[in-house]
C-alpha cells in the first residue's frame, strides 16, 4: 500500500538556475504525492540531474523553493539529507570494500549504532540478493550487482523519499528489469521515487505521472496514457475475413485508412474507453462483424520526438 499524507513528498515552486548565459531551470513548479513514482524526462542537457542536484541540498537554485517532505531544502538542508537516499548515474560504491563493508560504511555515515547498522546491511544484503556476494570485492561485480549495492546503500538510512539518476543506465535488460521490480517494491513500502532516465520504456512502465524537460522548461506533465493522447497517430485498425465485410465497414466509417492487400480499416481514435464503445455501438448497429481488432496508440518516443522535436538518446543509438 502506498504511504497517503497531506503533505507532498517533493514540493517546488519557481526553481530557476543558470549557468552563465544557459539557463538549465527556468521556473519550475512541481508537486509530488507520496508514495508515487514521478519520472522526469528530457534531453541530454535538459537539466535533470541538475534538478535532482538541487533537491538533494548538492546544488543551490538561483531563486524559487523547493520543500522534500515538507522542510526548505535550504533552511533545513540537514532535516532534507535525513529524508533522501540518492543514487546517481556513477555508483558510490568503493571497488576496495565487499558488499557488507560498502554497507556498514553507510551505516557509519548514517551515526547508526553498530548493532543497528549490522542488522540494517544483513536486511539489505538479503532483500537486495546479494547475500552471497557479500564477502567479494565489488570490484568483481557485474554491472546490475554493482547498481542493487548502489541502491541498497542508499537505502541504509531508511529514506522516505530516493532520487534515482538514471538508474539503469548501461545495464542489460534483464539487469534492468531486476531494478523495475526494485523500485516496485520501494514504492509499495511508501517510498516516493524521483526518477530520471532516458529509457521511455521505463518511464512508461514505472511511473505515475511524467513530466518532460526540454530548455528549462517543463513542456508537458501528466500520466504516460495522458501524455500518449496528445498526440495524433492513435487509430483502430479493424480486420475482415472477406471483401463484402470490408466494402460495408468502409462504407460506414467513410473516410479511413484502407489496405485492401490485408483487408483492414484504420479508424482514427484516442484508444480510450468511450471512443471504444462509441465505436462497438456503430458497429453493432451496422451489422460489422470484424475478425480482429487492435488498437495502436502513439508510445512515449513519439510524444517525445512531438515536445522536444528530436527523439530520445535510446532511439538515437539504435
Amino acid at each position: 500500500m502506498t504511504t497517503t499524507t497531506t503533505t507532498p513528498a517533493i514540493e517546488v515552486a519557481g526553481l530557476r538556475k543558470a549557468f552563465g548565459d544557459k539557463v538549465v531551470l527556468g521556473g519550475i513548479d512541481l508537486r509530488i504525492p507520496a508514495g508515487s513514482i514521478f519520472a522526469l524526462l528530457g534531453p541530454n542537457g535538459a537539466g535533470k540531474t541538475t534538478m535532482v542536484q538541487i533537491l538533494s541540498t548538492y546544488l543551490r537554485a538561483d531563486s524559487g523553493s523547493a520543500r522534500i517532505a515538507g522542510h526548505d531544502v535550504v533552511a533545513e538542508a540537514d532535516r532534507v539529507r535525513a529524508a533522501i537516499g540518492v543514487t546517481g548515474q556513477f555508483s558510490a560504491v568503493d571497488n576496495k570494500l565487499t558488499a557488507e563493508e560498502n554497507l556498514w560504511l553507510m551505516a557509519d555515515l548514517h551515526h547508526l549504532p553498530k548493532a543497528e547498522g549490522r542488522r540494517r546491511a544483513a536486511e539489505l544484503l538479503e532483500r537486495f540478493d546479494l547475500v552471497e556476494a557479500r564477502k567479494k570485492l565489488a570490484a568483481v561485480y557485474s554491472g546490475g550487482m554493482r547498481r542493487r549495492l548502489d541502491l541498497a546503500m542508499s537505502l541504509v538510512g531508511e529514506p522516505r523519499i530516493i532520487f534515482l539518476d538514471e538508474p539503469t543506465t548501461g545495464l542489460d535488460p534483464r539487469s534492468r528489469h531486476t531494478m523495475w521490480e526494485i523500485i516496485r517494491d520501494l514504492v509499495a513500502r511508501g517510498v516516493t521515487v524521483f526518477l530520471t532516465t532516458q529509457y521511455l520504456e521505463e518511464a512508461d512502465e514505472l511511473a505515475d505521472r511524467i513530466a518532460v524537460l526540454d530548455h528549462g522548461v517543463f513542456v508537458a506533465e501528466g500520466s504516460p496514457a495522458e501524455l500518449k493522447r496528445r498526440i495524433p497517430g492513435g487509430h483502430v485498425e479493424l480486420r475482415f475475413a472477406d471483401d463484402r465485410a470490408l466494402d460495408l465497414a468502409a462504407r460506414t466509417f467513410g473516410e479511413v485508412t484502407r489496405d485492401d492487400e490485408a483487408r483492414t480499416l484504420q479508424i482514427p481514435s484516442d484508444g480510450g474507453v468511450r471512443s471504444l464503445r462509441a465505436l462497438l455501438d456503430r458497429m453493432d448497429h451496422a451489422g460489422i462483424e470484424p475478425e480482429g481488432l487492435s488498437v495502436h496508440t502513439p508510445d512515449l518516443d513519439d510524444v517525445f520526438f512531438a515536445l522536444t522535436g528530436h527523439p530520445t538518446e535510446e532511439k538515437v543509438s539504435r
